[in-house]
């Protein structure tokens, strides 16, 4: 390969090389120590030297210098591993460059121009390798060639990057190179003349983790099923880690994940990521979580800056982000200053003059009146300009219209987020009552107003209070905004934990969520909604129809047609919407508790910010987002609250209770009152104000929960304290707890008031950062997954164990084979029609399926009948006889069924099953190979039913056959579907397969004088039937002979049998007559040999198949995609 040009002085260096080739301007040199014959003790010391160092250190046996004459400094500008190599490149000077470089004068130039060349040389392959997306092109490029070399994957396995490592075996740590690509963590190391290679898939993976040891204080852990590995020593391990959970995590999600898979475009595209892409998915991730955005945004820029604050009077240090609809900012101190700038609220970007104390200046305009100024803006100019071609086309795509309703907040929709301008939250609680008293009685669809302005009467005693709220709500928004681009502070926060006033509720949650900003973008979007899922009938609206009573049944809203219908159409319009989720249990007490607060049409975007934005992947068919989360809480609990995890050395008890907390925002398990303000936390603060609240309460009842005897008085205790949590400020009346009958003790128990809780939520546990959470939820991600693929696992197992004959131990292997056959395929092939994805809403049984070519891999490496080139042929017909819907996808049972009749069947088992490989449907007229009768003298059957045997003996078959036949058939199940006969076609198939069945076998020459003997027999048999056939339809001397009616005892029934016109069609018609021969043929005729006897009952070992198959499943599939010879690659058995 072409080097980058280093100088280097030869002068005084070891004679370590051998001059093979000269010119001008070029010198071929060979390492001594290679390929030499005998060699003398320099090349036999350096030989040896190179055979013993680290791989890092080894030099390539052939390289080119660049000679200038008459200098003493050499420039290598290429090497290689062969002389065929290395006179390739040789070649290539001699060709293009040699010739002219006689032109040049000056020896520098001649220097420059080499040089440069070979230079364009490697950035020309590299760019082709995708390796100038690295930092250091040329230094990728040669561990890609070196990835390429040692492991031989295809090209379609792309390197992403690599470490200089140690992998710990033991206490002993081999010094090598780690490899990581889009679905393989790799590892090599030569030394000390010993080479090591582990190649681990990343869907393999169970755990990956930083931990330490005896030795070394910082190591990365990689856990699959069955070992452990530890890799350290790397320079950036905070770098390497995050790679690898990012990488993990990405394939798990693209290949174990079909519902995320499909919304998430970037996993669609494995071979294009890279390291960068990496980075930039991480900080994207990061984005969207921390302001909550669609999914679907595309983050642009993030850039330093300092925005101007003015209730600080001061610029506050950040990072501004830029997407596709959003321009954001986030202070470095974390809740110190956030903004959220939707572009349709943005009316101008424009650039201030630069000046010593404001440099690089942008201000940017909002609808609301309000301007927000950046400073320190790197590249500002193209910043700008490019925020300004977003903003022309969010305006195109959504131009805002204003509300003709003027001041009326309770319209039933509003099209800008101005709307919720300065002068109108201190005047909501009067408009709403004043449209309450024209409202009664009627409930057009939507509904135009929360159902609290219809169903609630507030207690007197408590409006002051709420008045109170009203009034510091105001004071703060006039002075930090009332939009959604308002600033977010830590005082809001408060404001929020205090709990928010029910008159602001809904417009606060609106604006929190910036389900303002989905509402405004959309006009009229919910009503075509409710027109087109209103009426239908379906699974998913018979699950909404059965749950609409159970939702707040307690609430008057809920105890009549008004607010059940508005709950029928928003949860019937939110499916259909997004029927990838459709309705899902605990969606219609969340979005109850939305249509109290909020208008109809407000509340299906607040459902929709929840669902898609806010909880992601909670509320689908498997609620990963959930169990995802539900496995954060308990490492967060042995965190934070060590001595009750030692308590509760099983935490899924916990978990158990603590899944509702976060399904349903505690709205199930408090009252309804306290249960709000958890909510207005969440909208503020997204789902790390759910962890600290759970923390909390574990907290205030640890001392209880210590000393319980039993997970039954824990969830008692946990469910009592929750059920007497009290909201002193709520302005309505208490509403009945459904979890009532706990606290039937006399004793009065204790109260709790929930802004209590809040604020010591937020002062013990509200230290956790949004990037952290991320972090763990990316690091239970992976765990949570392959806990639901091990349960498929057992389930397949449990299904399949009663069944066959084989080891649970071995099937389990099996399993584990099939799976990653399955996998090999979505690595490296484009998807075939008939190859299915993993698609985890399927049956256990049929999540993992495998087409025809991928069971041929698994035939060829587990089949104990190997049979040559014949093999091929044999797995085709085996894949179609087991296909049985004809859907072209075989499952793991059909798969191991027929595995373990050939390892554990009887003799009659396993001649059934190749009788039915050699007749419909599994061998078929376009069979590859059944326009090739085989040619043998076995077919002039003109000789008796009396063989001779070598010593002179003869044997007469016709009794043994009547006997045997007689007995077979008496012993037949009377309830199985009798089976086609084979014609003479289709026979002389199932007489190759058996004759390449015994090549190889210690017992080949008997077999085969055995399968001749037998072929023989049936050949005849076959004339002899078809002969009394054709006598008995059309000769008349024959059915005197043999009177059909009334066969006598002597006669055998094997020819009256054969005789039978067979009434099946066949695929091979025979052009000479119906020649059959019925299984109970075969089977008699077989039984007469004993050596095949013996072939078809001895014992046959699968374990040592299952080695074998572990060892080159990935050896034989990289041959096949790649289409070349490749060295043996094995999988190590992590």
């Amino acid at each position: 390969m072409w080097l980058k040009p280093e100088e280097v002085l030869l002068k005084n260096a070891l004679k370590l090389w051998v001059t093979q080739k000269s010119s001008c301007y070029f010198i071929l040199q060979r390492r001594r120590g290679h390929g030499e014959g005998g060699g003398r003790l320099t090349g036999r010391l350096v030989g040896a030297l190179d055979a013993v160092l680290d791989s890092n250190a080894r030099i390539a046996p052939f390289r080119i210098l660049l000679q200038v004459p008459g200098s003493q400094v050499y420039s290598p500008i290429a090497c290689g591993a062969t002389f065929e190599e290395i006179n390739q490149h040789w070649d290539w000077l001699e060709q293009n460059l040699l010739h002219t470089l006689s032109v040049f004068d000056n020896k520098d130039d001649i220097a420059s121009f080499v040089k440069g060349k070979v230079k364009a040389l490697i950035a020309e392959e590299t760019s082709s390798r995708l390796a100038e997306q690295e930092e250091e092109p040329e230094k990728f490029r040669d561990a890609l060639v070196k990835f390429e070399a040692r492991f031989n994957f295809p090209e379609a396995e792309k390197l992403v990057t690599y470490y200089s490592c140690c992998c710990w075996k033991g206490r002993v740590p081999r010094q090598g190179w780690l490899y990581l690509s889009i679905n393989h963590l790799c590892f090599y190391s030569f030394f000390l003349g010993k080479e090591l290679k582990l190649v681990i898939p990343w869907v393999d993976i169970q755990k990956l983790e930083r931990t330490s040891n005896v030795f070394l204080t910082d190591t990365i852990r990689i856990t699959t099923q069955n070992k452990e590995r530890d890799f350290s020593m790397f320079l950036n391990l905070d770098e390497v880690f995050r790679i690898m959970e990012q990488l993990a995590d990405v394939t798990l999600r693209r290949l174990l994940d079909n519902e995320v898979f499909d919304l998430d475009p970037d996993l669609q595209e494995p071979s294009q990521i890279t390291k960068r892409d990496l980075e930039a998915r991480a900080q994207k991730e990061f984005f969207r979580a921390f302001f909550r955005l669609p999914r679907k945004e595309k983050l642009h820029a993030v850039v330093d800056c300092s925005l101007w604050t003015p209730f600080s009077r001061c610029h506050t240090a950040g990072r501004m982000f830029t997407s596709d609809s959003y321009i954001c900012f986030a202070s470095r101190e974390d809740g110190c200053c956030n903004v959220v700038l939707p572009l349709r609220e943005v009316v101008s970007i424009e650039k201030m003059e630069d000046t010593s104390l404001l440099p690089n200046p942008i201000i940017v305009s909002i609808r609301s009146k309000m301007a927000f100024q950046f400073i320190e803006l790197k590249d500002r100019d193209t910043l700008v300009e490019s925020l300004l071609a977003r903003l022309k086309q969010v305006h195109a795509n959504h131009p805002v219209r204003y509300d003709s309703s003027g001041d009326d907040m309770t319209s039933p929709v509003f099209y800008s987020a101005s709307t919720c301008g300065e002068h109108r939250f201190g005047d909501l609680t009067a408009e709403s009552s004043q449209h309450r008293e024209g409202s009664e009685g009627k409930s057009p669809p939507p509904h135009p107003q929360p159902l609290t302005a219809v169903f609630r009467q507030s207690p007197d005693s408590r409006l002051s209070q709420e008045q109170i709220k009203i009034s510091l709500w105001n004071d703060h928004l006039v002075e930090y905004g009332r939009t959604v681009c308002m600033f977010r502070t830590e005082k809001i926060r408060k404001l929020v934990a205090m709990g928010v006033p029910e008159a602001l509720r809904g417009r606060l949650w609106l604006l929190f969520s910036d389900a303002v900003t989905d509402l405004a973008s959309n006009p009229g979007y919910y009503g075509t909604l409710v027109e087109q899922s209103l009426g239908r009938c379906c699974l998913v609206t018979e699950e909404i129809e059965r749950d609409l009573h159970r939702s707040l049944p307690e609430h008057p809203a809920f105890q009549n047609e008004t607010g059940i219908a508005a709950l029928r159409r928003v949860l019937t319009a939110y499916a259909h919407r997004n029927p990838k989720i459709g309705y899902c249990q605990s969606m219609n007490i969340l979005t109850s508790v939305l249509l109290l607060y909020a208008k109809e049409e407000e509340a299906f975007w607040l459902l929709v910010a929840v669902c898609e934005r806010m909880l992601p992947d909670y509320f689908n068919h498997r609620v990963i987002g959930a169990q995802v989360d539900q496995s954060v809480f308990e490492e967060l609990i042995k965190e934070q609250l060590p001595e009750l995890a030692e308590h509760m050395s099983d935490l899924s008890a916990l978990a158990s209770v603590s899944l509702s907390w976060f399904l349903t925002l505690f709205l199930s398990i408090m009252p309804l009152e306290s249960a709000v303000n958890v909510v207005d936390c969440f909208f503020y603060d997204g789902i790390k104000a759910i962890f600290q609240l759970g923390l909390a309460v574990l907290e205030a009842n640890a001392e209880d929960l210590c000393s319980s005897k039993d997970d039954g008085q824990a969830l008692m205790i946990l469910s009592r304290f929750l059920d007497h949590i009290k909201n002193e400020d709520s302005p309505g009346p208490p509403i009945s707890s459904r979890h009532a009958f706990f606290s039937d003790d006399q004793e009065p128990y204790p109260v709790t008031d929930i802004a209590d809780l809040i604020r010591d939520s937020y002062e013990k546990f509200g230290n956790q950062s949004v990037e952290q959470i991320e972090h763990l939820r990316c690091k239970h991600r992976i765990r949570v997954l392959q806990g639901h693929e091990d349960t498929t696992k057992q389930n397949v197992l449990r299904v399949v164990i009663p069944e066959v004959s084989i080891l649970p131990e071995d099937l389990e292997e099996l399993y584990d084979l099939f799976k990653r056959e399955h996998m090999m395929s979505c690595y490296w092939e484009q998807p075939r029609p008939a190859a299915s994805r993993h698609d985890p809403s399927r049956p256990y049984a049929e999540q993992y399926r495998i087409d025809a070519r991928q069971f041929a891999h698994l035939f060829r490496l587990l089949s104990p009948w190997t049979c040559g080139a014949h093999t091929e042929i044999l797995a085709e017909r085996t894949f179609r006889l087991l296909d049985d819907n004809m859907d072209q996808l075989l499952e793991f049972k059909a798969f191991v069924s027929c595995l373990d009749v050939m390892y554990n069947g009887e003799m009659n088992e396993k001649i059934k099953l190749l009788y039915r490989l050699h007749i419909p449907p599994a061998l078929t007229e376009n069979d590859r190979d059944s326009q090739s009768p085989l040619k043998n003298p076995l077919l002039s059957t003109s000789r008796p039913l009396v063989l001779g045997k070598p010593n002179g003996d003869s044997v007469d078959y016709q009794k043994q056959l009547k006997q045997m036949i007689k007995d077979l058939a008496r012993e037949k199940d009377q309830t199985e579907k009798e089976l086609p006969k084979m014609s003479q076609r289709e026979f002389i198939q199932f007489c190759k397969t058996l004759y390449s069945m015994f090549h190889k076998d210690p017992e080949e020459n008997e077999l085969y004088q055995a399968i001749a003997t037998v072929s023989t027999l049936l050949l005849q048999l076959g004339e002899v039937g078809q002969g009394r056939g054709s006598s008995g339809s059309g000769s008349h001397e024959g059915a005197e002979e043999l009177p059909a009616s009334a066969p006598s005892p002597e006669q055998d029934s094997v020819f009256e049998e054969a005789g039978r016109t067979p009434q099946d069609g066949r695929a091979f018609p025979d052009a000479e007559g119906d020649w059959t021969v019925s299984l109970e043929h075969v089977l008699a005729s077989l039984l007469t040999e004993q050596s095949l006897v013996n072939f078809f009952e001895k014992p046959l070992d699968i374990k040592s198949k299952l080695e074998n198959a572990k060892m080159n499943q990935y050896s034989l599939k990289a041959l096949e995609t790649s289409h070349q010879p490749q060295p043996e690659l094995k999988l190590n058995n992590l």
